[in-house]
């Protein structure tokens, strides 16, 4: 399986990944925790808000260095940047989804009451970057031609 792995990713593509995935994982959990801080006196459920909020941000974020850095790829940024956001819908779309049983299981289950949205965040977050890596190679960023253009 690893050697699978290794053939469809090529090159340090992976290392690369995961190096602009660690900054990106880094800053949408600070946008999210920092959001919810901000929103928790406002808003009943803050973090569902800051979820949605923080991804928006990160989703852009993540596309410049993932573009520029990881896939390498020339032009197209319109179209790979809705190419990323469909990748990242579908990880907003789950968080969404997933958030409030995470929350509600670690209240329940745990002594951690107030920090649970915080660390159900980065629980969610760490689920998505298996799906992301292969839904921007194969979708976001691939170069096959009619799919975003070349290198």
């Amino acid at each position: 399986m690893l050697h699978k792995l290794r053939s469809a990713v090529p090159g340090n593509q992976l290392l690369r990944y995961l190096l602009v995935g660690v900054w990106n994982t880094l800053f949408g959990y600070l946008c999210f925790a920092g959001l919810t801080a901000l929103l928790a006196s406002r808003i009943p459920e803050s973090y569902l808000a800051a979820s949605l909020l923080s991804n928006f941000l990160n989703i852009s974020v993540s596309f410049l260095g993932y573009k520029w850095f990881v896939f390498r790829t020339r032009g197209n940024y319109l179209r790979e940047w809705l190419r990323c956001l469909g990748v990242y819908s579908v990880s907003i779309v789950f968080s969404l989804l997933a958030l409030p049983v995470v929350v509600v299981l670690l209240r329940r289950h745990t002594a951690f009451a107030t920090q649970a949205p915080y660390i159900a965040g980065a629980i969610i977050i760490g689920l998505g970057v298996f799906f992301s890596f292969f839904g921007h190679k194969r979708f976001s960023f691939s170069t096959r031609p009619g799919i975003s253009g070349s290198r």
